[in-house]
């Protein structure tokens, strides 16, 4: 079944385009969470009357995400957490963690945008991707510290 994008769907596509997928996805949920339209000749003229504020739409996120991109490239991130024995982490580091951190910094990312396979659980650095738009993303160095206690010292 044909649809056209009423939003930008990262798996699918840009807004307003035409995309092919399975009818059922399309019945049960793009189209009752007004996220697609069904293709007719109604709905193709509606698209074409509004393709230039669509493209001025797109020109606007691609470049707020281009902006987001430069600010976060090559930003390195401290975390401190306590450790125990041989350096070990006690809990972990999870994209929350990440983005509140980020936030802290001026840089306000959602964690559902920060890309990590699995929470970081070991003392160190790791470069993680954030996507910052449609099929942009950019690279992030996560650094976790020990934690220093004011007692210890």
């Amino acid at each position: 079944m044909e649809v056209i994008l009423k939003k930008t769907i990262d798996t699918l596509g840009r807004e307003g385009e035409v995309v092919k997928v399975k009818a059922g996805y399309a019945r049960n949920y793009l189209i009752p969470q007004n996220l697609a339209a069904g293709v007719n000749k109604a709905s193709l003229a509606r698209l074409q009357k509004e393709q230039e504020a669509i493209a001025k739409r797109l020109e606007t996120e691609r470049k707020s995400a281009e902006g987001l991109s430069s600010r976060l490239e090559g930003m390195i991130v401290a975390i401190a957490r306590r450790v125990g024995e041989e350096n070990r982490l006690f809990g972990s580091v999870n994209t929350a963690d990440i983005a509140e951190k980020l936030g802290e910094l001026g840089v306000r990312v959602d964690r559902r945008s920060i890309i990590l396979a699995e929470p970081i659980k070991s003392i160190g650095e790791s470069k993680i991707a954030i996507k910052v738009g449609y099929q942009m993303t950019t690279e992030v160095t996560v650094q976790v510290v020990p934690e220093v206690d004011v007692e210890e010292e």
